[in-house]
């Protein structure tokens, strides 16, 4: 996770600001940041509830527990993408954030295959014919159901965008007819692919993804504007942060007016052209732009990110691990009213 949502979270188990919202789509303020307005459905359930129990909330403040006593949080981001928020936590809650990515623009370059992927050459086919792609992929965890996938191959299909769609194969037994019917434009993969790779494809200029935190970094590490379609976890959080804090995509919106529920395929397909060949769609990608040079910067020799992980080298090596982390005032709140009471009794006792 990224320090936006990290922060969201834990605001939300001490501060309680969605205590006085009167439906999980009525937005509340967050204290500290005036400019944000969340709701309840921003978060995933149980924690999205007034007062959420449950073994899922008592495994969570176990968890912060054991994040809390420990010396630092290393944070697969970079400073100048999420610095309000890294200031924030820093000052105001810990244990300390090091960020020290885009870890994956420290990845080796992959050794030359004898032969390319079915979908790299693909790829290259479209860009010799200087066709733009969409990238589609929902991540390995989510769960998308038999008339939801129906809805985004609709969509996908009746937006004349060529597109390279990742998809579990039972995904695909659902949509017989579909392949066949796109397949001078779309590319169906079924198994594994590198997904850095593809994102850094000349052809590509578009990501229609989930929102996993992964995706975001290398996504916008590759210069490629994303498409947000949130499903679970904190992917709503990072959802907002791309479409509204950053600026770097847009985001699909639920037929409900809600920031969940069913897709229409007339979203996708509007929203898709929007992304792909549309004003704001152009006014996203000019941000990528930005913000793709300030994460390779954070990687290079002396960038935010170089630095960083020089201090926490620092930081470790003076360090003495015989005591854990002390301040444990900041999150004590937390954890009373997520369930972790008698955790953090007994931890200071």
């Amino acid at each position: 996770m990224g320090i936006f949502s990290t922060t969201m979270y834990q605001i939300m188990g001490r501060d309680r600001p969605h205590a006085g919202a009167v439906s999980p789509d009525s937005p509340f303020l967050i204290p500290d940041f005036p400019q944000l307005k969340l709701t309840r459905n921003d978060f995933d359930p149980p924690f999205c509830e007034i007062e959420p129990t449950g073994e899922w909330v008592d495994f969570m403040a176990e968890q912060i527990l054991a994040k809390v006593k420990s010396h630092g949080l290393i944070v697969n981001s970079f400073n100048e993408l999420e610095s309000s928020y890294v200031d924030y936590w820093n000052k105001k809650m810990g244990p300390k954030a090091w960020c020290v990515g885009p870890l994956c623009l420290g990845k080796p370059p992959s050794t030359a295959a004898l032969e390319k992927p079915l979908y790299i050459q693909w790829l290259d086919d479209k860009s010799e014919k200087s066709e733009t792609v969409l990238y589609v992929s929902f991540g390995t965890q989510a769960e998308v159901s038999e008339e939801q996938l129906h809805e985004i191959a609709k969509g996908l299909e009746k937006s004349h965008v060529s597109f390279l769609w990742v998809l579990r194969s039972k995904g695909l037994e659902i949509l017989k007819g579909f392949e066949e019917r796109v397949k001078t434009r779309g590319l169906i993969m079924k198994e594994w692919v590198d997904q850095m790779e593809i994102l850094n494809h000349n052809a590509i200029k578009g990501f229609l993804s989930h929102c996993g935190w992964n995706s975001v970094i290398e996504s916008l590490s590759a210069n490629v504007p994303i498409l947000a379609f949130p499903m679970m976890a904190e992917q709503h959080l990072n959802a907002r942060l791309v479409a509204e804090e950053i600026g770097v995509g847009l985001r699909i919106t639920p037929s409900s007016g809600s920031v969940r529920g069913f897709v229409a395929a007339e979203e996708v397909e509007q929203m898709v052209k929007e992304l792909m060949e549309g004003e704001k769609g152009k006014a996203v990608k000019r941000k990528v732009e930005e913000i793709k040079d300030t994460a390779c910067a954070a990687t290079e020799d002396g960038g935010s990110s170089w630095h960083t992980l020089n201090f926490l080298i620092d930081d470790v090596c003076g360090k003495s691990f015989s005591q854990p982390y002390s301040d444990l005032s900041k999150n004590e709140e937390f954890l009373s009213c997520q369930g972790g009471h008698d955790l953090l009794a007994m931890h200071t006792n």
